[in-house]
């Protein structure tokens, strides 16, 4: 989306200038969240939610009437579908120069390593077959990474063949015998994707879903509505967790005795998000993260409604049993993997699957993430993880924050990495908020002849 952009730039905003976006999958554009050929992976949000371009929100509803990829349900297409459109965008910008002098270039390569040169202003990227770029700009669009292992002592079992660590990781499902029994952990939108998958692929056998909480997310209403937005009267500047949530709280009330959803209170906020959080001082953040965030979660990142009636029916049948409490250890078994789950004030039980999938949720933690590019610019003082550990330090514009906390010249990000500012940095109408914003900024700086990567 940021190369997109860069290429919408007018000419007075931006000179001749060579954009190199490394992206080592097959092709550009889908990333991980669209690369699945699963049809039965159906997008979080709305459709007409969904366009590239936050000035013409209908753009991708009717790529799809164009296309016909989705002829008959436009609500919640398939993510394979949105995959495609992004693809196809990205494919115009790469094959011919932009009429504002940006000249797209493709590395079908993964980064190693990015080195900011001393004097501060440019740095080298190198890929893995070698080849180093030197670039004016370096913008750090990662994405989500995999989850960190759910047990974290005697971990054998990382290395077991029927343990999936990242059920995104290709063909993850396919190992899968069909009257396998089967293990997740966690009930988040991943949990619900996995389901979904296996029962396309005729699955039979028994699954257990183990979860702490035992919440699934919630899900769409049927039919869309609007609330109108109360920020500026009742919340702008509010300072504390628990007077947010008065608020909210008293709007779905006022919401449902008008026969509106608890949804459209909510969906009502997200403009306003990113400002909510702002206003919280660290220690009323991080209060909401240890007590609200959990179900936060399960009330705003909701599931299509076919999605929830699919579970809900695999449910009722028996063939989905969910189990409340928390993984303490997986252990290798004669017939699979043993896993110990405990809840408070409960003895310990221990549940026996042949396969084990974590759907717990992507890394968030930039003190925890292991990837060569950003261990390399943590241990340089370059990236800076956020106490909380949502995401890296940036300043407004998305510029890295540096050990000393200065704003970077040379090194951006934007997405799931830019949660410490913002809070909501996950889904399309964010993201394409944020790279128009980057791609503005961006422009302002750039002189004749410099590079972005």
């Amino acid at each position: 989306m940021l190369a997109l952009q860069l290429a919408r730039l007018s000419n007075q905003e931006l000179f001749a200038c060579d954009v190199h976006l490394v992206e080592p999958r097959p092709v550009p554009g889908p990333g991980l969240a669209y690369t699945a050929h699963r049809p039965e992976y159906l997008l979080n949000v709305r459709s007409e939610y969904l366009s590239a371009f936050p000035e013409q929100p209908d753009h991708f509803v009717n790529w799809l009437r164009v296309t016909q990829s989705e002829p008959c349900h436009f609500s919640f297409c398939s993510r394979q579908n949105y995959g495609r459109y992004l693809q196809q965008l990205i494919s115009q910008v790469l094959e011919w120069p932009s009429s504002n002098g940006i000249r797209c270039q493709w590395h079908n390569q993964a980064a190693k390593e990015i080195r900011v040169l001393p004097d501060g202003r440019s740095a080298v990227v190198k890929l893995s077959n070698g080849t180093e770029i030197h670039s004016d700009y370096v913008v750090l669009a990662l994405g989500n990474f995999p989850p960190l292992p759910p047990a974290r002592h005697d971990l054998r079992y990382l290395n077991h063949p029927t343990y999936h660590g990242n059920p995104w990781a290709r063909g993850a499902l396919r190992s899968i015998g069909l009257d396998e029994t089967v293990l997740l952990i966690g009930t988040g939108l991943t949990a619900i994707d996995v389901l979904l998958g296996l029962r396309a692929d005729g699955h039979r056998g028994q699954i257990t879903v183990v979860s702490g909480h035992g919440r699934w997310p919630a899900t769409h209403a049927e039919q869309e509505a609007s609330y109108p937005s109360f920020y500026a009267t009742e919340l702008a500047g509010l300072s504390r967790v628990a007077d947010v949530l008065r608020v909210i709280r008293r709007h779905v009330q006022r919401a449902q005795q008008q026969g509106i959803s608890w949804q459209a209170v909510i969906d009502s906020l997200r403009p306003d998000l990113g400002r909510i959080w702002a206003a919280w001082p660290r220690p009323e953040q991080a209060r909401f993260l240890r007590h609200v965030a959990g179900i936060w979660s399960v009330v705003r990142h909701r599931s299509p409604p076919q999605n929830a009636a699919a579970v809900q029916e695999m449910l009722d049948s028996g063939l989905v049993r969910l189990e409340r409490g928390r993984v303490q250890a997986i252990e290798p078994a004669a017939d699979g993997l043993a896993v110990t789950v405990r809840k408070a004030q409960q003895p310990t039980r221990q549940l026996v699957a042949q396969h084990v999938i974590t759907c717990t949720g992507p890394l968030l933690d930039y003190r925890r993430v292991q990837d060569a590019v950003v261990a390399g610019l943590r241990t340089e003082g370059h990236l800076v993880p956020d106490e909380l550990g949502l995401g890296i330090q940036t300043d407004a514009h998305g510029a890295l924050l540096t050990a000393q906390g200065d704003a970077s010249a040379v090194l951006f990000t934007l997405g799931p990495s830019r949660r410490p500012v913002s809070f909501e940095s996950t889904a399309v109408p964010e993201l394409r908020k944020q790279a128009v914003a980057l791609a503005q900024e961006l422009g302002r700086r750039l002189l004749p002849n410099t590079e972005i990567r």
